[in-house]
């Protein structure tokens, strides 16, 4: 161990923090349009399965069956290679390719999550709002998304982490985020632990930053034990 720490370069982490700093920059913007995107998507297609809306339900259903079942490596190749073999105006450039990918993988698993959250709002809830004269969008907006979506929020965290990690993939793509820029630094200086060791630092950081935020808005945002 000792003589690992001892050959152990701070120096080429210094000296390449420029580079590295570019990097994470680019994996954190990918990172916020997937995540946004996927929040969006997750909630109509949730909204749409949940309530069974004619032709939506069954499309968005085939969507979600099709992504959750394929690794996202295959989606990004085909998003990335495959698409302009078909129609050459359908070819994306890197970064289009990199949020593009994570924000349709996670806006499928996120449309599960929030129709399971929409689908365990009690009828009776539902029932009282059409009462007291809310059409069934205004039930919606004021009764079921308020109570599903705080229902849905602990397995959405799951998801925007996994997006969050996902962005590593787009290595294979060549995109510059910070596990490709760490790569292509070891590739010209041979120090690969120190460069695997920095990546793995930041996403465990991030990981832990963006997971802390999420719990602390999930524990502002519980639901009292009668309304669960």
């Amino acid at each position: 161990m000792s003589t690992v720490l001892a050959s152990f370069s701070w120096q080429i982490i210094w000296d390449s923090r420029d580079e590295l700093a570019a990097g994470l920059k680019r994996t954190l913007e990918v990172s916020a349009i997937g995540i946004a995107g996927a929040f969006g998507i997750g909630l109509v297609l949730g909204a749409a399965r949940a309530h069974r809306v004619p032709v939506v339900s069954q499309l968005a259903t085939v969507y979600v069956e099709v992504i959750r079942n394929t690794p996202i490596l295959v989606q990004i190749f085909l998003l990335f290679f495959g698409l302009p073999t078909l129609n050459a105006h359908l070819r994306f450039e890197p970064f289009t390719t990199a949020w593009l990918a994570v924000m349709i993988w996670g806006g499928a698993f996120n449309t599960e999550n929030f129709r399971a959250g929409f689908e365990a709002v009690p009828f009776r809830y539902r029932e009282a709002g059409l009462a007291l004269g809310f059409n069934r969008i205004g039930t919606f907006f004021r009764v079921t998304l308020p109570i599903g979506g705080r229902i849905a929020l602990p397995s959405s965290i799951n998801t925007y982490i996994s997006v969050l990690k996902n962005t590593a993939l787009m290595t294979a793509i060549g995109f510059p985020e910070l596990t490709t820029t760490a790569r292509s630094i070891s590739a010209v200086t041979f120090r690969d632990v120190e460069m695997l060791s920095v990546i793995a630092v930041v996403y465990l950081s991030l990981v832990w930053a963006l997971s802390f935020s999420i719990r602390v808005l999930e524990r502002r945002l519980a639901l009292p034990e009668e309304a669960r």
